[in-house]
């Protein structure tokens, strides 16, 4: 029985958080830590095909049967029946069985894109599976996998978690006026980039407190200072220019705006180190540390605990760290070059759970020839 094995990173985001919903750009990396799928074919006869997954990691299965199309959902996040409509409407088809299993060492809920991996692995592993096989670039993958999560179950999000582990590396992606990505080859030993230390807190996130004072908050601050100057612009406004809306806006949005707006600078000063093809360890340490600092106090969406992680890696070594993802729990991360194992272990005595990853290749898939999965 010939198996596939299709494999896809999480990802961090490295400057941007908060900032996608705002129409500005953002710069994430895939990490060395992946989800995996190994299935194969096998002949289901005159019977509907069925598809028979083992998730030995969360101690459950999956199976169901494809009658007919569109499969219809069971839970608001049924991601392995929604990838397979979204390959079905372009054009996929699936008539034998599909038997394999499911692991991954990506933190889950916890920020690192593990459901997004998950996503992007299995269309990527489908997409093999079908009756007439069809390889499918990164990006369509990336845009399928956003279809797959997001637009069929009406839920919020943007297009970055998909981009970034299915491109792998470290990618730069606009949205606005439409999607841009820009790769750099960073990742590997020879790439000049070190290594990096996550920190699961392993406190669970509070997404929806969190976007209730960041998004909500900098969208009502944006309301007010475009109906003052309907040529307000936060993607060209100079920083000091914050001033001229000051009387409009409450303490709380003259931080979100100012954090916002100094966040948008650090990404650019990053975005000119990654264009430049070298990478000045001590400049992106401080990058790091300076969007936490806006993270932290303008946005609050750090934790004491996280504070503390993010300190002790600090004093044991990292050059910078910040929050990953939305915040309110979940992981941080270090840019520790030189003592990333240091900085794990101070992370652990910090009371988080910490990994050595560095930048890592995108989504991909090999053949085994074995039997059974």
């Amino acid at each position: 029985m010939t198996n596939i094995i299709a494999s896809t990173p999480g990802r961090i985001c490295l400057f941007g958080e908060h900032q996608d919903y705002l129409g500005l750009p953002v710069i994430a990396a895939a990490i060395s830590r992946r989800m995996n799928i190994e299935a194969g074919r096998i002949d289901s006869g005159d019977a509907p095909a069925e598809i028979r997954l083992s998730l030995p990691d969360v101690g459950s299965d999956k199976r169901f049967t494809i009658p007919q199309f569109p499969l219809t959902y069971t839970n608001k996040r049924d991601y392995f029946r929604s990838a397979i409509n979204v390959l079905h409407r372009d054009g996929l088809r699936f008539s034998a069985d599909i038997e394999g299993r499911v692991w991954g060492n990506i933190p889950i809920n916890a920020g690192t894109s593990s459901s997004s991996a998950l996503i992007v692995t299995w269309l990527n592993l489908l997409s093999q599976l079908a009756d007439e096989p069809r390889t499918y670039s990164p990006s369509q993958l990336a845009e399928f996998g956003y279809v797959a999560e997001v637009l069929e179950f009406g839920e919020p999000g943007g297009m970055m978690d998909h981009y970034s582990t299915a491109t792998g590396g470290i990618i730069y992606l606009e949205s606005k006026p439409k999607i841009r990505v820009e790769s750099f080859p960073f990742g590997g030993a020879d790439s000049g980039l070190g290594a990096f230390v996550l920190g699961d807190s392993r406190e669970p996130k509070d997404t929806i407190g969190v976007l209730r004072h960041v998004k909500y908050g900098m969208l009502d601050a944006m309301a007010k200072m475009r109906a003052f100057d309907p040529a307000f612009s936060l993607e060209t406004m100079p920083a000091d220019a914050i001033t001229d809306y000051d009387h409009l806006l409450t303490s709380d949005e003259r931080a979100l705006v100012r954090g916002n707006l100094s966040d948008r600078d650090v990404l650019h000063t990053a975005l000119a180190m990654f264009r430049s093809g070298t990478i000045d360890h001590v400049l992106l340490g401080q990058l790091l540390t300076t969007h936490q600092t806006s993270l932290r106090e303008a946005k609050r969406v750090s934790t004491p605990k996280i504070d503390r992680m993010i300190d002790a890696a600090l004093e044991a070594g990292a050059l910078g760290g910040k929050i990953n993802g939305s915040g309110g729990g979940g992981c941080m991360f270090a840019y520790s070059p030189t003592k990333p194992e240091a900085v794990a272990e101070a992370i652990e005595q910090a009371g988080g759970r910490a990994y050595v990853i560095t930048v890592a290749e995108g989504t991909s898939v090999t053949t085994k020839t074995g039997t059974g999965s």
